[in-house]
């Protein structure tokens, strides 16, 4: 981590490198709305724009509103041009990988309806993937819009390079206490076959060691999630918790049909929502293991 902003004993540099980052970030969700011709198809100029939303918030929307919202074929392929290709399969995802995410009673589901992003409740702030073992963590993330609700279902998002710029303002102590290997402990995964998923610990914060890309793994939840029980640790987690609550960085969405996100794990919550028949949501959420790289372009 050497000369790496992220480094606690670089303050010059930090300092530098998050002015920059705060003068860029966008003040208004409309800032990162992308509108694409075909997604499946991204010209040089809709590439280059996606890649300068990116560059600012570590995230973009996608319009598309013109093509069928259903065609799978949009998420996947325009996630490709990006260099989203290693896609989790978890084991509620469809077929192909992507997970589409309505009301299991909509869907005639059971077990996911275990799970709550497939109810119409609300979900807190997160990142994907917070409980994954280390050597499989979620990097990047794409969520299309094939119907939206009758009401509600926004989606609140954060970049998380603000999080730690925010926390960090507040105490480098803190963030040293997020960046422990034993910060956050999710409990194992009990089923009728015993255990699902393994105990998982891990930081919330962590620095890639080959690329020097900071990268979080996050849940505000309360149950099913153990914090290392130090003072300086219980201290982090609630000031970060306050900082999401209040953040003047902020942004919120709802997505239409055609519409879409793209990001690199972002922090991100769901409000509660309310459909009828006509307006079940459904989206297609992706999940991989890579960031978003795009294309270079000649000079």
């Amino acid at each position: 981590m050497a000369n790496s902003p992220f480094d606690l004993g670089n303050e010059s540099g930090y300092r530098a490198w998050r002015n920059a980052r705060l003068a860029a970030y966008p003040r208004r969700i409309d800032e990162l709305v992308v509108s694409l011709d075909d997604p499946r198809h991204l010209t040089a100029d809709e590439a280059d724009t996606l890649e300068a939303c990116c560059a600012r918030a570590n995230m973009a929307i996608y319009s598309a509103s013109h093509l069928p919202a259903a065609d799978k074929s949009i998420p996947h392929r325009l996630a490709q041009q990006l260099g989203l290709s290693r896609l989790e399969g978890n084991y509620l995802a469809d077929e192909d990988g992507l997970s589409s995410i309505t009301p299991a009673s909509d869907e005639g589901g059971s077990v996911r309806g275990d799970f709550i992003p497939y109810t119409h409740k609300p979900i807190n702030w997160h990142t994907d993937g917070y409980y994954n073992a280390l050597d499989h963590r979620i990097l990047g993330m794409t969520l299309h819009c094939a119907q939206d609700a009758e009401s509600g279902g926004e989606n609140a998002l954060l970049d998380h390079e603000i999080a730690y710029i925010q926390l960090r303002d507040a105490s480098p102590d803190y963030v040293a206490a997020l960046m422990q290997p034993d910060a956050m402990t999710i409990p194992a995964r009990m089923d009728e076959d015993n255990v699902a998923r393994p105990e998982q610990s891990g930081p919330v914060f962590a620095v890639d060691p080959d690329a020097g890309f900071l990268y979080m793994r996050y849940t505000a939840r309360t149950r099913s999630i153990v914090w290392k029980n130090d003072a300086v640790t219980q201290a982090a987690v609630k000031t970060l918790a306050d900082i999401l609550a209040s953040s003047e960085y902020v942004l919120t969405a709802r997505l239409s049909p055609g519409m879409g996100l793209i990001c690199n794990n972002v922090l991100h919550t769901r409000s509660a929502f309310s459909d009828s028949p006509g307006h079940r949501r459904l989206l297609y959420r992706g999940r991989y293991y890579d960031r978003l790289n795009f294309p270079a372009r000649p000079q």
